[in-house]
């Protein structure tokens, strides 16, 4: 079960890998400006998880018009995630949580995907700009997607 509705976003430093090297991706450097929409997902270069980025990379001014960022984080390593987004055309920061602490602290581990260990859960979470928890979905199974209606309604909510 995904950290609660109300609860106060755990902050995070993750690297994320750009042609330029690797760089820091900090949730609270949003905060007081932006709404933050957080995106866990399982594994890089697995269908469920290219088409939902390769979704939201497309539709990316939706979120910019409400006025919030989008972040992914799975528990790859920053260079396979880079190499996926590069040859996916997926735009979003994609941040590496190799050591699943940040999976953690929101509550969203996937115990043992296909017998090949923990990874991130999928789950959605829309943060606002004072880095509390406004929604917070975790998918039955990977191969769901989250509703992503709602993601848009909570934000629009924060206007």
């Amino acid at each position: 079960m995904p950290i609660a509705v109300g609860s106060k976003a755990p902050d995070f430093t993750l690297k994320r890998k750009t042609a330029e090297g690797l760089v820091d991706v900090t949730l609270s450097s949003n905060f007081g400006r932006k709404n933050s929409v957080l995106l866990f997902f399982p594994l890089a270069f697995t269908s469920v998880c290219t088409q939902e980025l390769c979704d939201i990379s497309t539709g990316l001014s939706q979120f910019g018009s409400l006025n919030a960022d989008v972040i992914a984080v799975s528990v790859d390593s920053p260079f396979a995630q880079e190499a996926w987004a590069t040859q996916h055309k997926i735009t979003i920061p994609v941040a590496s949580d190799l050591n699943k602490a940040v999976t953690k602290a929101y509550d969203v581990v996937f115990p043992n995907l296909a017998g090949i260990g923990d990874t991130s859960a999928r789950a959605a979470f829309v943060i606002d700009r004072n880095g509390v928890i406004q929604y917070a979905e975790q998918t039955t199974t990977p191969k769901d997607l989250p509703n992503f209606d709602a993601v848009k309604a909570a934000l629009a909510k924060l206007q």
